[in-house]
Order: structure tokens, then C-alpha cells, then sequence
């Protein structure tokens, strides 16, 4: 039977047959996630399975990236439990503090996943890892505990919506832009526990560091997981961060798909997404006068070096506006350290940007840049929900670093090609 890509990895790690969408299969696992917030009750269920030992001291990935440093006694309590656990398994992967980034950034620069891998992670983002080939997907803190113990799980194996981009992208179009235009098409619950599969001559053209920007956000669209291919691209990345013999994946021609979205990317613009969902999508040049108070870069989305390079070619010799606060965090420290090297950290804070420490923070509301009842921001996070970034009565918006870059320097929401 020909194929998906979802398919054909989880049969890598299955001994039955995968067969049909829908089917129930029980695999292993290449990598089970938690961080700071998930970890605490993921152990908790591991304690009460009566677990003793995690699977693989080695295929354990802790990661606290969300309060670190911690800002309060309860983020400290939270770090704490999982600091002990680690140690009490003997834990290979544990980050906190200087080794310690965004997690998604991280476990791929640490070459911890690659293509044909399944990794189930307690955080909703874990699908970021389908941009190197793998079948990565968030669980909740339950599952992950059985996952940590046993080193498998069970999934239904899902329908498969296959996106083919074409066409030229514009100077100021991104992966961002790319994602957001997807979510506006298909909706929030567009993909609701189905593969995305991303191909045609724009991916084939497309960097790593791109498509895991896409893969992030397939979850943005209910999907179970974003999937690329790995082509050659992958290989080279996957074997520069250390990744032991990454393979090339493909779908299989004639494979059975659910949904064939076809995108044109030829002229299309900067995206936004407006308050408060993902799927509230319009070009840059229809928001008018969109004032804002906040700009944050950074995030599993984009905050890794492309990203930043990309804002500091708009940022470079200019101010940013005196009503905004510029917020940048480089995604993990080896990022923030090319940064350093390339200048690109003097150029936001020339420009009056606030440089902070690798750190989930404010994506979520947790803190380094809570917003008040009635400020606006554009971030190049993931969510817009209503209260995400603080307060009920603020707005989050979404766009891609360049466009955040446009934004800091003008204090209103616009084309980057007017600044």
C-alpha cells in the first residue's frame, strides 16, 4: 500500500501492519519531552502508575524553559521537582539555566531529533520536529508518563492533508507568512487530528530552520502533526548538529490523501493573524493605523539565527519607535552566542530593543513582557487566544520577524517594504 509520510514513520517503529487512517497501532518511541510546566504532573502520573525506572535514561528530554530563571516560589517548586527527578533517573538530557533554550530550538540543534524519529512531547508545540522528518506530536501529561516508562504509545494512525506550495515567493513573504495564510484557509480545526504534509517547489527550496517554522504552528490548525520530507536539506542539517545517520523520507507516489490544499504563493503578502485566533488571517496592507505597544521576537516559532538575522537587516541603524517596547529573545544560547558574533544583538540594542535570555516567557503569559489591559503587540509567536499574553482586554497579533522588525520601528502594524 503506498504511503503517507505519517504512515511510513510510524511503521518504522511498529511491528504490525499501519494500514488505514484510522487504524489503532502501538509504537515506540525515539524521545519522550516535558518541561517545566508539563514535567511536575507528568511525574506525578508516573509515581502513581507505580513506575519505577524510565525506559531509557537516554531518550528522556527535560527541558525548563517556560519560568527560567524562575520568576516566583511556585516556578521554582515546579524546576525543582523536575531537577530531582532527573537525577533520581540519571537522566541524560536535563536543561536548565546557561544549557537550557526553548525546547523546540533546542533538542534539533543538539541533534536530538531527526528524520523517521516519534517524539511525543508534553507541550502542544512538539510538532516543530516534523520539519526534519519526523512524527513528533504533543500528548498530555499522562500519556507522556506512560511513554517515559514504557518507551511506546498507541496512536490512531491519521488522515493526511497533503499542501503542495508553488510559485515565487516575494521578497518580504516568509514560512510565517506561508503557515498563517494555510491556518486562514483550512480554519482552526481544519486539520483536526490529521497529518499536514508540506511539499512542491517552495519546500523543496525552503531551509530547515523555515519548515520548522511551519511544522510549530500545524497544531495552530488542529493537526496531530506537520510533516516534511527529508531531502537532502535535512540530511545536512540533521548531520551538522550530530544526528547519527539520517535518512532521506519520502511519501509514496499514489499515497492516499484525506485533502489536497494547493497554494500559490506567487504575489502574496505579508500575513497577520488578528485577535483573537490563528485563523483570523489578512494581508499586512488591509490593517490600518493598527497601533502597537509591543513587539516581541522570538519563541519555538522564530527566535532562532534566521530569524534574527532577518529583523536586524530592518532594524540596523534605525530606532525603534519611542512608544514601543522591542522585545527580542534568542531562542537558546548557542543562538543567542551567533547573535553575539554577528553583531546582530548590538544592532537591537542600538536600536533601544531589550535582549533577553532564551525563554518561552512571554509566548504564553508567563512573564518578560506581560501586556496590560488594552496594549497591542505583534509577536512572531504561535497564539493570539484572547488573555495569552496577560491581560483579557490586550491583542496579540501575528506575523513573521520581518514584519515584527517593520512594526518596532514604525509603532503600527505595516508592509515592511514602507519602512
Amino acid at each position: 500500500m503506498a504511503q503517507t509520510l505519517a504512515q511510513k514513520i510510524l511503521q518504522r517503529h511498529c511491528s504490525e501492519e499501519v494500514g488505514v487512517a484510522g487504524n489503532i497501532v502501538q509504537c515506540s518511541t525515539s524521545l519522550v519531552l516535558a518541561n517545566d510546566i508539563t514535567a511536575p504532573l507528568s511525574i506525578d502520573s508516573f509515581r502513581k502508575m507505580g513506575a519505577r525506572k524510565v525506559f531509557d535514561r537516554e531518550k528522556i528530554a527535560l527541558v525548563c524553559d517556560h519560568f527560567t530563571p524562575n520568576k516566583d516560589i511556585d516556578s521554582a517548586e515546579q524546576v525543582k521537582k523536575v531537577r530531582e527527578f532527573a537525577r533520581e533517573m540519571d537522566i541524560l538530557h536535563y536543561y536548565e539555566g546557561g544549557n537550557s533554550g526553548v525546547e523546540h530550538a533546542l533538542l534539533p540543534e543538539l541533534g536530538l531529533v531527526g528524520p523517521g524519529d516519534i517524539v511525543v512531547g508534553a507541550d502542544s508545540h512538539t510538532c516543530t520536529y516534523g520539519g526534519l522528518g519526523a512524527f513528533a506530536t504533543g500528548m498530555g501529561s499522562t500519556d507522556i508518563a506512560g511513554a517515559m516508562a514504557l518507551g511506546e504509545t498507541w496512536f490512531k494512525v491519521p488522515e493526511t492533508i497533503r499542501v503542495n506550495i508553488t510559485g515565487n515567493l516575494e521578497k518580504f513573504t516568509t514560512s510565517k507568512d506561508l503557515i498563517l495564510h494555510l491556518i486562514g484557509v483550512i480554519g482552526v480545526d481544519g486539520a483536526l487530528y490529521r497529518a499536514l504534509e508540506f511539499g512542491g517547489s517552495v519546500v523543496d527550496e525552503m531551509e530547515i530552520e523555515a519548515r520548522m517554522t511551519m511544522a510549530n504552528m500545524a497544531i495552530e490548525a488542529g493537526g496531530k502533526a506537520g510533516l516534511f520530507p527529508a531531502d537532502s536539506r535535512t540530511i545536512a542539517y540533521c548531520t551538522d548538529s550530530g544526528f547519527a545517520d539520517p535518512e532521506e523520507i519520502y511519501p509514496d507516489s499514489g499515497a492516499e490523501y484525506f485533502r489536497v490544499v494547493d497554494i500559490d504563493v506567487s504575489g502574496m503578502s505579508p500575513q497577520i493573524a488578528c485577535p483573537h485566533l490563528p485563523d483570523n488571517v489578512k494581508p499586512v496592507e488591509e490593517l490600518k493605523n493598527v497601533k502597537v505597544d509591543q513587539v516581541v521576537l522570538g519563541s519555538c516559532t522564530n527566535g532562532r539565527i534566521s530569524d534574527l538575522r532577518a529583523a536586524a537587516e530592518i532594524i540596523k541603524g534605525r530606532k525603534v519607535h519611542k512608544d514601543v517596547r522591542f522585545i527580542v529573545l534568542p531562542a537558546t544560547p548557542r543562538i543567542y552566542e551567533q547573535a553575539l558574533d554577528e553583531g546582530l544583538i548590538k544592532i537591537f540594542a542600538q536600536a533601544g530593543g531589550i535582549v533577553g535570555p532564551p525563554t518561552c516567557g512571554p509566548c504564553l503569559g508567563g512573564h518578560m513582557g506581560i501586556l496590560a489591559a488594552g496594549e497591542r503587540c505583534l509577536a512572531t509567536t504561535n497564539r493570539n487566544f484572547k488573555g495569552r499574553m496577560g491581560s483579557l482586554e490586550s491583542e496579540v497579533y501575528l506575523g513573521s520577524p520581518i514584519t515584527a522588525a517593520a512594526a518596532a520601528l514604525t509603532g503600527e502594524i505595516i508592509h515592511p517594504e514602507k519602512v
